[in-house]
């Protein structure tokens, strides 16, 4: 039988054939297989799989994964530096994003970024909670705004609270796999309850202490939506370790870097002291954001995100 993971616990896989949902576990010998994150199934994918003969309750065992035409994968930010997939056959992912309560860094913007673009992934910016903020914080998020929509990614306020362009997402969504990311407390699951309130999924307010979300999502999982589209609900995010990449090939991953690339004096220029680095050149004209640039120069580094130094929840 085929069927997509619609919810993984790590032990067990939650499968939907047709319109039958069937629990799933995987053979001993096939986490041998090469596979090198700590999940090697994740929600999303599409498996093949048999029934159990002895049992009466549709369990079933997953014998193969099928191609996936992507996948966006993250390295924990602790001392193990494994791997975990997060979901895949994914057509886009709104990430969310808000200015206090808890604040988004522009460093984790942009490693979550790449690592989109690494894995040809569309992301969307979703500024969330505007309905709170003070006229300070509306001027980040225009700031913010003009920096990512520069380079070509769609930005949307959003309050889901208010209702407030929850029509647009919903709009986007139509016939696609949408993933739902950000830190724990960003309101990723009280905004799927504003798009499909029927799922009425379990929120919990922002610690006020730590301005962090308690986070609710244990494991990532997919639903089916009333309006032909599906998403996937992702546990918060606390740091995203990028995976490793070549340092000629990390600044390919940045759109704006790309494409001043060709105007580099030196093919396999890195924008670091290289002579004629229109990189750099761009830089110093403002036309390249230096936060972009700060990101880029951490990652290539190998370093981690200074603010947040915990894993995945």
């Amino acid at each position: 039988m085929i069927g997509t993971v619609y919810k993984s616990t790590g032990s067990w896989y939650w499968v939907k054939s047709e319109d039958t949902f069937h629990k799933c576990r995987i053979k001993g010998k096939f986490r041998m297989k090469g596979i090198k994150s700590t999940n090697p199934i994740s929600v999303g994918d599409i498996v093949e799989f048999n029934l159990e003969a002895k049992t009466d309750d549709e369990t079933g065992v997953i014998s193969e994964i099928k191609e996936r035409t992507n996948y966006i994968v993250r390295k924990s930010v602790n001392l193990s530096k494994q791997t975990h997939v997060i979901a895949a056959n994914i057509d886009q992912v709104f990430l969310l994003i808000t200015i206090d309560n808890p604040p988004t860094f522009t460093t984790f913007i942009d490693r979550f970024l790449v690592t989109a673009e690494a894995y040809s992934i569309n992301v969307v910016l979703v500024f969330n909670k505007i309905d709170a903020y003070q006229i300070d914080q509306k001027a980040e998020i225009l700031y913010l705004k003009d920096i990512y929509e520069a380079i070509g990614y769609k930005c949307i306020e959003v309050s889901a609270k208010e209702n407030k362009n929850i029509d647009l997402i919903k709009e986007l969504m139509l016939d696609k796999v949408s993933m739902f990311a950000g830190h724990s407390g960003v309101g990723k699951t009280t905004l799927v309850n504003a798009i499909e309130p029927d799922l009425n999924l379990k929120t919990k307010e922002i610690s006020e202490q730590h301005k962090q979300g308690q986070h609710t999502t244990t494991f990532a999982e997919m639903f089916d939506l009333s309006f032909n589209a599906r998403i996937i609900d992702t546990p918060g995010i606390k740091g995203f370790g990028v995976v490793d990449m070549d340092k000629d090939e990390l600044g390919d991953y940045f759109p704006e870097f790309f494409a001043l690339k060709q105007n580099c004096k030196f093919n396999n220029c890195i924008h670091i002291n290289e002579p004629k680095c229109a990189v750099k050149d761009a830089l110093e004209k403002d036309e390249v954001s230096w936060s972009r640039y700060k990101s880029y120069l951490q990652i290539l580094e190998g370093e981690e995100e200074n603010y947040r130094t915990d894993i995945w929840k």
